[in-house]
């Protein structure tokens, strides 16, 4: 659909160079939207596909007999959980990984995860990324054999040649008909190389290696930041034709010099160009295969049927319960600790109200025992004496009596709180999480109510001029007089003088025998 692009021009002053501006925008505008449609349409990125039978990554790396799914070890590779170390750090060592199957498709896209680490300023001897017709099982160039056909992306940790350019990334092709130079480093091989220093990073390396459309971009992030994605371009290769099918690999060695070379991933995507169809892989399972896994099912089919009849023997209580009943789940979990929360609360409130009625009951007894005294003094001792008392004791009986109204409050207070904790604690009489929200709310309000009217009878019990004083402490007894001291120093010096020449006259009659 054409879009149309025309604009009116201005008429008025400066007719010319309107005139031409006009026919500026109407000789331009077409060729750069025909150009931006051609750039969109060449810019369009691949279908990325992950490829896990190419790929490895921790946690769980390794299989229990030590092997990583899909992958083949050899030389003085070590697999571990989460990482496979290629070389350890000591002289001559190599390692190295490969693909067991060869990949299906033709573009790709790995990214690996590496460190290199090592306690000397300079590291020997590096590590390579491989895409190659055959497996490069061992050999002397990084670990790998040499006179490879595809391509090697070389991590060089030492300076062979003398020129000062390490650490470098070296990419290396081959037809099958090359022997690397070790001497000059690769420098003669190489068709496109950088300068990075990978080694004693904060964090772990990566390399984003993509051959599509024959052209092989490799993109390196330093391992200065945590960013995953913070990739600099390192090194392009333009009309590189590679094998359509191919091993993956990496590897690495060590030398005089000696670096720890650990591989945490290897991530492998198959790139499709925008409306092709990506290959269809092997749907159908040989024959051997399935019988060999039918067989494999049955055994442990067989071994289930048997610890589960042993189980069953062992715990004949247990007979007919789901095995589902054993575990808790998360909301199980949850709504138990919220009604063991509820259970506490209710059991401290009824704490606080047995001692609420204690204090009830003492509050009774003292204004029973006020209200006699008034009574009985009111009747013996006539006159205005008598009727001061009679005041005094009436302000006394009518501050216990607002002191026993506020403890009733107090306890019909706790009374509706733990009303409200034995509703929240039955589902039956929750209306849903509002009411509960509400509910816990009124009891917070009524806790604060109580500790306001506990402090408001501390404060009104306690007499504003009485201060609570310390006890005085009482005279410390003197169990030794002066006497007795100077006595009891002169009989141990004594007895000190007297077995130091008991000692020296021993020692006398001890030296005369020899």
């Amino acid at each position: 659909m054409a879009v149309s692009m025309q604009r009116r021009c201005p008429v008025g002053g400066n007719g010319l160079w309107a005139a031409l501006l006009c026919l500026g925008c109407r000789l331009l505008l077409p060729a750069g939207a025909s150009s931006l449609g051609a750039a969109g349409e060449a810019a369009a990125p691949p279908h990325r596909r992950f490829e896990y039978k190419y790929s490895f990554k921790g946690p769980h790396l390794v299989q229990a007999d030590g092997s990583v799914p899909f992958w083949v070890h050899t030389g003085n590779a070590i697999p571990s959980a989460d990482q496979i170390r290629i070389t350890p750090s000591l002289k001559s060592q190599r390692g190295s990984v490969w693909t067991k199957t060869k990949s299906i498709f033709e573009y790709w896209e790995v990214e690996v995860t590496f460190r290199v680490t090592g306690r000397g300023r300079i590291g020997a001897d590096g590590l390579a990324i491989w895409f190659t017709e055959g497996q490069g099982l061992e050999g002397p160039v990084f670990g790998a054999a040499d006179t490879w056909n595809g391509v090697g992306i070389f991590f060089d940790s030492f300076d062979n040649d003398g020129k000062k350019n390490n650490p470098s990334i070296i990419v290396v092709g081959n037809n099958g008909k090359l022997f690397y130079d070790h001497q000059n480093d690769g420098s003669t091989q190489a068709l496109a190389s950088c300068q990075r220093d990978f080694r004693n990073k904060p964090y772990p390396v990566r390399a984003k290696i993509t051959y599509y459309q024959k052209t092989l971009t490799v993109m390196i992030n330093n391992g200065f930041t945590p960013d995953k994605e913070d990739y600099e371009f390192c090194a392009k290769v333009e009309n590189m034709i590679l094998p359509s099918q191919g091993y993956f690999g990496i590897s690495a060695a060590t030398g005089g010099l000696a670096d720890d070379h650990d591989v945490l991933s290897f991530l492998t995507f198959q790139l499709t160009e925008p409306g092709k169809e990506a290959p269809v892989p092997e749907v159908e399972i040989p024959e051997k295969d399935k019988e060999k896994y039918q067989e494999e099912f049955e055994h442990f089919q067989q071994e289930l049927d048997k610890k589960k009849e042993e189980f069953q023997k062992d715990h004949p209580d247990m007979q007919g319960q789901p095995a589902d009943d054993f575990y808790e789940t998360v909301s199980d979990r949850e709504l138990r600790q919220i009604f063991e929360g509820q259970n506490r609360i209710h059991l401290e409130i009824k704490q606080l109200n047995r001692q609420l009625d204690m204090i009830l009951d003492e509050q009774r007894k003292y204004v029973s025992a006020v209200t006699e005294e008034i009574t009985r003094r009111g009747a013996g001792i006539p006159g205005q004496q008598g009727q001061v008392s009679q005041q005094e004791l009436d302000t006394i009986v009518k501050t216990q009596e607002e002191v026993l109204r506020q403890v009733n409050e107090m306890k019909n207070s706790m009374g509706d709180t733990l009303r409200l904790v034995s509703g929240v604690q039955h589902p039956g009489s929750a209306g849903g999480l509002y009411e509960t929200t509400q509910h816990f709310n009124d009891i917070k309000e009524h806790l604060h109510i109580v500790k306001r009217d506990i402090e408001h009878l501390v404060q009104r019990n306690m007499p504003s001029n009485e201060k609570p004083k310390c006890p005085e402490l009482p005279p410390f007894p003197s169990c030794l007089s002066t006497t007795h001291f100077f006595i009891f120093v002169a009989v141990q010096t004594v007895l000190f003088i007297g077995y130091i020449m008991y000692r020296s006259q021993q020692e006398a009659a001890a030296k005369k025998f020899f």
